[in-house]
């Protein structure tokens, strides 16, 4: 009789290795793909209860105006400066690009046509949303991860008040406007950088310069892009939200949260500015230049 017998303790056979492959492959399904599909879930309510509040009470005239001014203000506050100074060397990076390619093919006074439709339709949505996603996405999840950490959150809901409602639609509707906002500033921003690098750098021609980028950046484009900001607005506000919102852990899960909502929502917003863009080129053919 062993030892284990002696004292009434039964011995535990050896696990193999495909049990022990099969308990591995149980954790990470858990971990990973289930965890994943339900985070998926939880975003796609939290936005769709967040959009219906945003009408409801718009069309009622309840929503807490004095929150969204806050945001907004906050928002504008935080990312004017940087978008600003991120979007002149991307602007200058693409003029020189598109002018030496212009000058390849013996078409140098089309440059002004290559970089306003670039700059406009993705250059201006993709910085707009990248400093949202980065400055301000990150400063929103860490405040809504704070009040959970406090139990701000459960305060609310035992008051009886709604913290979609109360927190969640505000900053909604402030990343929506200051997205469209910094989209048109980028826009902006971007043409006057490009066309000055074009004319008094590279010896660009400044009546060529407007004349093909205002024949080939339409309107057209620039709703595109307007309409990109408010998609890229609407996802880093879910997503941010809803990340600060379900964060555990204290501190250091109030710095996973951050992290996971900037890297999350910055992928997000790669994959749908590719299928925008598809769609729009197959829905409105493009002129030959």
């Amino acid at each position: 009789m062993t030892d284990l017998a002696r004292l009434g303790v039964a011995a535990t056979p050896p696990r193999g290795a495909a049990s022990e492959f099969v308990g591995w492959l149980r954790r990470y399904a858990r971990d990973h793909p289930l965890a994943s599909l339900n985070t998926v879930g939880e975003q796609l309510l939290l936005g769709a209860q967040a959009l219906r509040h945003l009408f409801v009470d718009l069309v009622r005239g309840r929503i807490h105006l004095g929150e969204f001014i806050d945001q907004a203000a906050f928002m504008a506050g935080t990312a004017f400066t940087p978008t600003v100074l991120v979007t002149i060397p991307i602007s200058v990076t693409l003029s020189i690009q598109f002018a030496l390619l212009a000058g390849q093919v013996g078409a140098s006074s089309l440059s002004g046509a290559a970089t306003g439709m670039v700059v406009i339709r993705q250059g201006a949505p993709l910085v707009a949303s990248l400093l949202l996603a980065t400055a301000v996405g990150s400063a929103v999840c860490a405040d809504l991860g704070a009040r959970t950490m406090r139990e701000e959150i459960q305060a609310l809901e035992v008051m009886g008040v709604s913290p979609i409602r109360r927190l969640v639609v505000p900053r909604l509707a402030a990343l929506v406007l200051v997205g469209v906002l910094l989209t048109g500033v980028t826009s902006f921003v971007g043409y006057v950088a490009s066309y000055l690098f074009n004319v008094y750098l590279q010896d660009g021609t400044a009546g060529s310069f407007i004349a093909t980028f205002s024949s080939f950046a339409t309107v057209g484009d620039l709703a595109l892009a307007i309409v990109k900001a408010v998609v890229f607005g609407v996802i880093v506000a879910v997503i941010s939200c809803h990340k600060g919102l379900a964060t555990k852990g204290g501190p250091a899960g109030v710095a996973n949260s951050v992290n996971a909502a900037v890297v999350e929502s910055v992928l997000l917003m790669m994959i749908v500015n590719v299928l925008m863009s598809e769609l729009y080129v197959l829905v409105f053919p493009q002129q030959a230049l």
